[in-house]
């Protein structure tokens, strides 16, 4: 296997100049492979080079410039990960026009709603998702049309964007309501590659491995940061514990980037990490959930080589908001860090603890087509009100609480499933936890506790432990056991499946 360049390929003065996001792919003359597919049962091992790449953009860009769309058209992105999808991705930006991931797991309706809301003029999508495109909405099919692109080729200059002007537009998940679209701009989103840049400088150097779903922020800016860089990226068509395990392996990773669920079902195949060679992961980040003590303890001892470290956004925000402390303090193992310097922060209850909210040059402009819901967490200074709870030490680092949202009442009190998640997962017999709240007549809610056991507890066992580890008010009054946690379209856990579920059988 070929080795990664030894220096990175672009500085953060390089990115400094750039205007259109998608023209961020490093410059030539670094390692020639860029993106290698992890390969699977849909399709076999595949090595990218730079070359290749950056034609396919130009041919992207090329042939959305011939279709005689107006500037700052919408184009979609319904599809598997692939490396066609990110060439997709930078081809449309480069050529004026503004990218729309789409989530795939999402109902069909919704889907057929989301295309609506964002006015897509076109999408691209492949055999396994084409239908649930709306009938009517051309198509551009990976699986089918994407070799005669690609070998029309073309030459189309990266169009230079008016200030403010959106790159992408990204969707929440919307697990309890329509998803909302966040518009994000070629500004906003070249500060955060260039943020990140300065506060790696090494990264160009790396294997990452990007294994989340490519219209998620986690996975989406990782594949930006490894190819401005010029890191080679390990890229996994779906999200597999086992086979993430041994990509991880495989192809001598460096660097691995995900959402702590991914690590914490990774960490639960023992046949996978037997066989596996993990000595060479430097880093292993985790962001878009919380993080509990136990499972950065297994990371560790999984990853005995890596640095293990939370990180945290929000597709609202951007993914940069914490770094290291100004004066060198070391950052304590649950901390998402200390502020970065050109990141404005302040907690809504006061300095020690509240709701964060957050001002960077990567905000949003406000959701898309909902003003009501922009007038409820943007305010006109540019705060955005997170929904995060946060506490701050003494020291300046901020650690997650909870979701406000999560937040529930039991005869009174205040519970944050986060912390009672947090508590149970020090249990032995407990290898994955999530609380959620259930109606009742007398205390208004109460907790029920869903567990993927480690060995063999009984219901008797967790629910002593709480009492005796937390207030009695916050102990579980169900528990009930799962093989394995449902997850949402982001690898999350599926609070509202599981919220549904504890519901059902409480009727029952």
């Amino acid at each position: 296997m070929d080795s990664v360049a030894k220096d990175p390929a672009r500085t953060t003065d390089d990115v400094a100049q750039l205007r259109n996001l998608g023209d961020l792919l490093a410059p030539a003359g670094q390692d020639p492979c860029l993106i290698e597919v992890d390969p699977d049962a849909t399709g076999p091992a595949q090595e990218i080079t730079r070359a290749r790449l950056s034609a396919a953009i130009s041919a992207v860009a090329a042939h959305l410039q011939g279709q005689g769309l107006a500037p700052g058209a919408r184009v979609g992105l319904i599809s598997g990960n692939r490396w066609e999808y990110i060439a997709a991705y930078l081809g449309i930006m480069s050529a004026g026009f503004v990218a729309v991931p789409v989530n795939f797991k999402l109902p069909r309706d919704t889907v057929t709603w989301l295309c609506g809301d964002s006015d897509m003029q076109l999408v691209f999508t492949d055999d396994a998702r084409r239908d649930l495109c709306p009938a009517g909405l051309a198509q551009i099919n990976f699986d089918h049309d994407w070799a005669a692109l690609e070998a029309a080729g073309g030459s189309a200059a990266a169009t230079v964007p008016a200030p403010g002007a959106d790159a992408m537009i990204l969707y929440t998940s919307g697990s309890t309501s329509l998803p909302k679209g966040v518009p994000l701009s070629h500004d906003g989103q070249l500060w955060a590659l260039r943020n990140r840049l300065h506060n790696s400088p090494a990264y160009g150097r790396n294997r990452v491995i990007a294994a989340a779903p490519l219209y998620h922020m986690n996975a989406l800016f990782t594949a930006k940061v490894a190819l401005a860089s010029g890191a080679r990226l390990v890229l996994m068509r779906r999200f597999d514990a086992a086979g993430f395990v041994t990509a991880i392996s495989d192809h001598d990773v460096t660097m691995v980037t995900s959402v702590p669920t991914m690590i914490a079902l990774a960490l639960r195949e023992a046949e996978a990490l037997a066989a596996a060679d993990l000595s060479g992961v430097r880093f292993v980040g985790m962001g878009s959930a919380p993080v509990t003590e136990q499972l950065v303890k297994a990371t560790k001892a999984a990853f005995p080589n890596a640095i293990v470290s939370l990180g945290y956004g929000t597709t609202e925000s951007g993914p940069c908001a914490f770094g290291a402390h100004p004066e060198g303090l070391p950052k304590p193992a649950l901390s998402l860090g200390y502020p970065l310097p050109d990141v404005d922060l302040r907690l809504s209850g006061g300095e020690s603890r509240g709701e964060l909210l957050i001002r960077t040059p990567a905000v949003m402009r406000g959701y898309l087509n909902n003003p009501e819901k922009t007038a409820k967490v943007l305010d006109a200074e540019g705060w955005y009100a997170t929904g995060d709870l946060m506490r701050r030490d003494a020291e300046g680092f901020f650690y997650f609480v909870g979701r406000a949202d999560n937040m529930f009442t039991c005869g009174g009190e205040n519970i944050y499933p986060e912390n009672v998640e947090d508590m149970l997962n020090r249990h032995p017999g407990v290898a994955q936890a999530c609380v959620v709240p259930v109606a009742d007549e007398v205390k208004g809610q109460k907790p029920v506790a869903f567990i993927v056991p480690q060995g063999t507890p009984t219901e008797a066992e967790i629910r002593s432990f709480a009492l005796e580890n937390g207030p009695s008010y916050q102990h579980p009054r169900r528990v009930i056991f799962l093989d394995e946690m449902p997850l949402a379209g982001t690898n999350k856990v599926d609070r509202a499946a599981l919220t549904r579920r504890a519901a059902d059988e409480a009727a029952a």
